[in-house]
């Protein structure tokens, strides 16, 4: 029944407030299927540590999120960026790189990527409550649990030691200049 009710409002929703969610729901996607990868890459050279634990707890929430936004691209008709299959290597790519800088490297890479979606999803949920929260309701409610969630990674990676990789603020800061691009980049392609 969901789906009816979602398939109802989606056709009250003005042209302008339907773009919005598209480009929400198409980015927030890419967004997960690129932590799911980062996380693998990360768990492909730490997964046997101490601190793999910590990572697959992090990559199990990452994989229900990616699940929810598998649900919500059909529900919503929303066609996915293009560019999946670049950052499915990409985000290996980067896991597994930063993890080759000990835990400290992925910690760091986490921290970065976190700090960019939590800052990318407060971007939505206030765009979201400005167009209409209680049209939105259920997208935000998504996207607030996300973004804690999210957060929850942020201050795991501080706790574990990012702040003790080799070049930590330009490391964080490159990695952060690189999901910016990505967040752009997913929202229209």
């Amino acid at each position: 029944m969901a789906g009816i009710g979602s398939v109802v409002l989606r056709r009250a929703m003005s042209t302008e407030s339907k773009r919005m969610v598209d480009r929400f729901i198409r980015v927030d996607h890419a967004g997960e299927v690129g932590a799911n990868y980062i996380y693998r890459g990360q768990m492909a050279v730490l997964g046997n540590t101490e601190v793999g634990r910590v990572i697959q707890r992090m990559w199990d929430q990452e994989k229900e999120h990616m699940a929810k936004f598998e649900e919500l691209i059909p529900q919503h008709r929303v066609r996915p960026t293009v560019l999946l299959p670049i950052w499915n290597v990409a985000g290996f790519v980067l896991g597994a790189g930063t993890a080759l800088l000990g835990k400290e490297g992925a910690m760091a890479c986490t921290v970065a990527v976190e700090d960019s979606i939590v800052e990318h999803y407060n971007n939505q949920i206030r765009a979201l409550i400005e167009d209409d929260p209680e049209k939105h309701k259920e997208l935000l409610e998504v996207i607030k649990k996300f973004r804690d969630e999210e957060l929850e990674h942020h201050d795991m990676g501080l706790e574990h030691d990012a702040e003790a990789a080799p070049a930590y603020q330009t490391l964080t800061n490159v990695i952060k200049g690189g999901c910016k691009a990505a967040i752009w980049l997913s929202e229209r392609i």
